[in-house]
């Protein structure tokens, strides 16, 4: 497998979960800014979209959208328990908070890297994120993660996309259900490992 990432951007969040999975994967550098790849290659010529991130599979299929890309990951090995079986309650509720984070904070965050976007604009933005934000940490409250005591890909997920908090200044440091869970996700070797590769951290 292949997986085509950009440092920092939502890539991160497969890119963790492959550690999480220990399954053997190539990391491409995909750049958000210029789109090409360290050979030069026109990245749009392998994603249309031009977005990160793209898994390759063996057989040359590729998939798109960051919480497709983790469930697939998770569902080739059953035994870590990254996700829960397909058909239970458990399963659904991870795919309502996967939906949660990329339509209500993923999407949210997105608009501050857009060129040109208003300060009045951002305000608005910027208060919108905190309300949700402030939703999830009263979900945290008395749990380890998202699901409950077991890490699942949707902590990936949150996990990557509240690291957006700093260049955005959406302020979290009230939110302390929230913050715990930053800690303890920055203590696992996976996100160490992800973020070290991908040159966020020493």
């Amino acid at each position: 497998m292949k997986l085509y990432y950009s440092p920092g951007a939502c890539s991160l969040s497969p890119h963790i979960v492959l550690h999480e999975a220990g399954l053997p994967c190539d990391l491409v550098l995909a750049s958000t800014k210029t789109h090409k790849l360290p050979d030069g290659t026109d990245y749009y010529t392998l994603n249309p979209k031009g977005s990160v991130p793209l898994l390759e599979l063996d057989n040359g299929e590729r998939l798109t959208e960051g919480p497709a890309i983790v469930q697939y990951l998770a569902d080739q090995v059953p035994d870590r328990k990254l996700a829960p079986a397909f058909g239970t309650m458990a399963r659904y509720r991870l795919i309502e908070w996967l939906n949660f984070i990329t339509s209500e904070l993923h999407k949210g965050f997105g608009a501050f890297f857009m060129p040109g976007m208003p300060d009045e604009a951002k305000a608005l933005y910027r208060n919108r994120l905190r309300q949700r934000l402030q939703y999830v940490d009263e979900q945290l409250a008395g749990k380890s993660y998202l699901m409950g005591d077991d890490f699942t890909v949707a902590d990936a997920y949150l996990f990557t996309v509240t690291n957006w908090t700093v260049p955005t200044q959406v302020d979290i440091s009230d939110l302390a259900n929230l913050q715990a869970f930053r800690e303890r996700m920055l203590a696992r070797p996976s996100v160490q490992a992800a973020m070290k590769h991908e040159g966020l951290i020493k």
